[in-house]
């Protein structure tokens, strides 16, 4: 059911093989349906409703300012992440897409929508500036996607999130994807979806009986060793820490160690964070 400029787009990629939610939600989805989907990271989202997404607007013109359509995302990286997948398959249709978030140059957002940018790929506090400042007006909106729900009630984003899907188009279909309905989730879906269609799905690659876990018992004095024996091993390792300040005296002992290591924290630069 998705247009067959999609579908040539999505070939041309090497993507021939959906993911269940994709499988799931792209029939409710294409049909016009509010979307209420149970997924974890990694389970194939971003094109489960991108497909939906693009599709309800092809063939459609986006005005100066006005969007048709928006993903609202917690993070810049998210955002950065869901536009690289978007915007080839946006432009296979005849549109683009621009992210629109802090941490980034004003003048490039404002300029997408006085060129009337038909898809907004956004984190709530930068949207809702932009909103302020009417460069960006939301009556035409024609779908609007909020991604990882309950990661942006965490990080306090809900009373923005809610003053956005206020000022959004009324009709609009709306798609929401969480792993979880707690955290005032559950009243973004009664308040903003109309009867949605649910989808409940778990990413089995995420699943916990995949991993092994280790507990490590050792003298304060061998930490830095075996820290960085462990960061040294092969393929990649992630190490979570405290605060940003610990992030970077990690970075600092493991460099020093001979270990090849960035720090990423809230604390360094949007252009350090992407590098």
């Amino acid at each position: 059911g998705i247009a067959p400029a999609l579908a040539n787009a999505l070939n041309a990629q090497g993507i021939t093989n959906p993911f269940p939610i994709q499988i799931a939600t792209l029939p409710d989805a294409l049909a016009g349906h509010d979307i209420l989907g149970r997924g974890q990271t990694g389970s194939g989202k971003t094109l489960a409703f991108g497909l939906a997404l693009l599709t309800n607007i092809s063939g459609k013109a986006a005005k100066p300012h006005k969007p048709l359509a928006l993903v609202l995302t917690p993070t810049r990286e998210l955002a950065q992440q869901i536009d690289e997948v978007l915007t080839p398959l946006a432009r296979a249709i005849g549109h683009d897409s621009v992210v629109i978030a802090g941490g980034m140059p004003y003048a490039k957002q404002i300029t997408a929508m006085r060129k009337a940018t038909a898809i907004l790929v956004a984190t709530p506090g930068r949207l809702i500036d932009l909103l302020n400042k009417n460069e960006v007006q939301l009556d035409q909106l024609q779908i609007t996607v909020l991604d990882e729900a309950d990661q942006m009630a965490d990080m306090g984003f809900l009373p923005v999130v809610k003053e956005i899907l206020d000022q959004a188009h009324l009709d609009g279909q709306r798609l929401l994807f969480s792993a979880t309905l707690d955290r005032g989730v559950d009243s973004l879906v009664r308040q903003y979806l109309k009867n949605p269609k649910t989808h409940s799905l778990q990413n089995d690659r995420a699943s916990v009986s995949t991993m092994e876990h280790y507990l490590l018992v050792m003298d304060p004095s061998e930490k830095d060793e075996v820290t960085a024996e462990i960061a040294a091993r092969n393929g990649k390792t992630i190490l979570f820490v405290k605060t940003q300040r610990g992030a970077d005296r990690l970075a600092d002992k493991l460099a020093n160690a001979g270990v090849p290591v960035g720090a990423l924290h809230g604390g360094k630069s949007q252009a350090v964070r992407t590098r």
